[in-house]
C-alpha cells in the first residue's frame, strides 16, 4: 500500500490514512494507546497460561495470576517515571503532568524495570525460581511491544529522522515539519515486535530452550536491545534530548540498550555452558 502511494513520485502523508487517536464515546475518549497496553498485557497473560502447560512450567496458575496484576503495576509505573527520568526529567517538576499517563510518554527501559521488580517480588514471596520465571516472561513482552509502536504510529508520534531520496515509504508527519520522515515506529514493530516475538516463539516451542536457565531472556534482552539500537539511527531524539546525541554521537536510547545487550550476551553464554534442566513436572 505504502509503495502503491508513493508510485506517483509525491511524499506520503500520514493524515491521508485517516487515523484517530482513539475512539470518541462522547463523555470519554479511549484512546489506542491504552488499548494497545491492554491488548499486549491480556495476549500475554492468554499465552502465559498455554506455556504453563508445558512440561517443567517453573510456575502454577496462580503464580501467573499474581504476575499478570503485578506486572501490570511495574509496565505502567516503571515506564512512565522512567520516561521523567530518562527522556523528560521536568515531569518530575510538575507532578500532576506525571499522573497523566493518557498523554503518552512511556519509556520501554522504566518498564522492563518495573516489570522485573514485579517478577522479583512474585518470586521471592512464592519462593520460586526467578530466573525461570524471566525466561517465561521474555517470550511474550514482544507482542506488547508490537502493539504499543503501532500505537505510536497511530498517534502520529515518535517518527523518524528526515528521509534521504530513494525512500519510497517516507512519511509527512503532523508536527514534524514538511519533509518526509522515517516512519521508525514501523520499523521498531516490525524488529522489536513481530521479529522477537517470532524468535522467542520458536526458541520456546521448538527447542529445549525453557531447560537452560536465561537462555530466553538473555536472547530477549540482546535482540531486543540490538533491535532498538539500529532504528534508533532512523528515529528522530526527543526534542529536548537532541543536543545529547549531538555531543555523545549517540541517542539516550542507544546509550541504555548498550547494557542490555553486554547483560543479555552473559545470559545466553551462562545458559549454553551449563547443561539443560530436565523436563520435570509442572507444579500442582
Amino acid at each position: 500500500m505504502l509503495s502503491l502511494l508513493a508510485s506517483a513520485g509525491e511524499p506520503i502523508y500520514w493524515v491521508d490514512f485517516g487515523l484517530t487517536r482513539g475512539i470518541d464515546l462522547g463523555f470519554f475518549m479511549l484512546r489506542w494507546y491504552s488499548l494497545a497496553y491492554l491488548t499486549g498485557i491480556m495476549l500475554g497473560y492468554w499465552l502465559m497460561l498455554r506455556m504453563i502447560r508445558s512440561a517443567g512450567a517453573p510456575l502454577a496458575q496462580r503464580h501467573a495470576d499474581d504476575l499478570f496484576f503485578y506486572c501490570t503495576l511495574g509496565i505502567i509505573l516503571g515506564g512512565r517515571l522512567g520516561y521523567a527520568t530518562f527522556y523528560d526529567r521536568e515531569l518530575w517538576a510538575h507532578p500532576a503532568e506525571l499522573l497523566k499517563l493518557w498523554n503518552g510518554g512511556m519509556s520501554f527501559h522504566g518498564g522492563l524495570i518495573g516489570t522485573v521488580l514485579a517478577i522479583a517480588w512474585v518470586a521471592r514471596r512464592n519462593q520460586l525460581n526467578f530466573l525461570r520465571i524471566c525466561d517465561y516472561i521474555s517470550v511474550v513482552v514482544p507482542f506488547g511491544m508490537l502493539f504499543g509502536r503501532l500505537a505510536n504510529f497511530v498517534n502520529g508520534e515518535l517518527w523518524g529522522r528526515v528521509a534521504s531520496e530513494g525512500v519510497p515509504w517516507a512519511m509527512v508527519f503532523p508536527d514534524a515539519g514538511s519533509l518526509p520522515r522515517h516512519p521508525s515506529q514501523l520499523y521498531e514493530a516490525a524488529l522489536e515486535g513481530a521479529l522477537m516475538a517470532a524468535i522467542m516463539l520458536l526458541l520456546f516451542w521448538k527447542s529445549r530452550a525453557r531447560f537452560r536457565p536465561g537462555l530466553l531472556v538473555g536472547v530477549f534482552a540482546a535482540g531486543i536491545g540490538a533491535a532498538r539500537f539500529t532504528v534508533e539511527f532512523f528515529r528522530e531524539p526527543d526534542a529536548q534530548l537532541s543536543e545529547f546525541a549531538m555531543r555523545t554521537g549517540l541517542s539516550m536510547g542507544q546509550w541504555l540498550t548498550l547494557p542490555l545487550i553486554a547483560l543479555g550476551l552473559f545470559f545466553v553464554v551462562r545458559a549454553l555452558r551449563k547443561p539443560p534442566l530436565g523436563a520435570a513436572a509442572p507444579p500442582a
